[in-house]
């Protein structure tokens, strides 16, 4: 079988690196092993990749500071974060990063499989006669190209930016409840991934605030409400 999916791993313990590497690698991944985050970026420039891997506690430069710069290369690529602790703060900060999934050590690899697997097959595809293009008020969204449009201004969402909004206008006017979001999206609605949520609907609310007729209003306990005063 051919190795279509090339995985970018940052991982300092050489001996799990090693075994996560060949594991990944019998799976039909191709793995680009790092083992100190001050070389991540740099490797990271020189190659094309579907999903990061990367550990939080890191010689010299943390997980979360080069998920921050590979957020500022790439908006789109998928991130999951390994770590020994099972702090809060720690993991909304790193789905304040733009994480997808976080997992904590020591773990199954077949549960990171498993993840990786459910990652790349929720990333974004559309039907023939899906609707792409909505108009938000004065915005115009291209959930396709992950764009919306004011006054010649355009602005690149992520792929879970785009499919939040997606679904907030193929909802508009009506509730869209948080479970609905989550299991869409995410593919489970539990704790850290609705506050992950929480932190991409204000980040729509912040792309969408120069319209003073768009609102996504937070229906406490059940959903958000993307309103639009025509």
């Amino acid at each position: 079988m051919e190795k279509s999916n090339h995985i970018f791993l940052v991982e300092d313990d050489l001996s799990f690196g090693a075994v996560l590497k060949s594991y990944l690698e019998i799976h039909e991944y191709e793995v680009t092993w790092v083992d100190d985050g001050k070389y991540a970026i740099d490797r990271f420039k020189a190659g094309n990749y579907q999903i990061c891997i990367l550990d939080v506690m890191l010689p010299n430069v943390d997980g979360f500071t080069i998920g921050s710069q590979i957020r500022l290369l790439n908006k789109d690529i998928p991130m999951v974060f390994l770590t020994a602790k099972a702090l809060k703060e720690d993991i909304l900060k790193g789905y304040n990063v733009g994480a997808d999934d976080y997992i904590t050590k020591p773990f199954d690899t077949e549960v990171l499989l498993c993840k990786i697997q459910a990652i790349i097959k929720r990333q974004p595809t559309h039907s023939e006669n899906e609707q792409i293009i909505f108009t938000i008020g004065s915005y115009e969204f291209d959930s396709k190209i992950r764009s919306i449009i004011r006054n010649g201004e355009k602005q690149k969402l992520s792929p879970k930016e785009a499919d939040l909004l997606k679904l907030l206008c193929q909802n508009k006017n009506e509730l869209l409840s948080r479970e609905t979001a989550l299991r869409k999206i995410w593919g489970e609605d539990g704790y850290f991934t609705a506050r992950s949520m929480d932190v991409f609907i204000t980040k729509l609310r912040k792309y969408l605030k120069d319209d003073p007729n768009i609102e996504i209003k937070n229906i406490h306990g059940s959903g958000f409400l993307l309103e639009v005063k025509e």
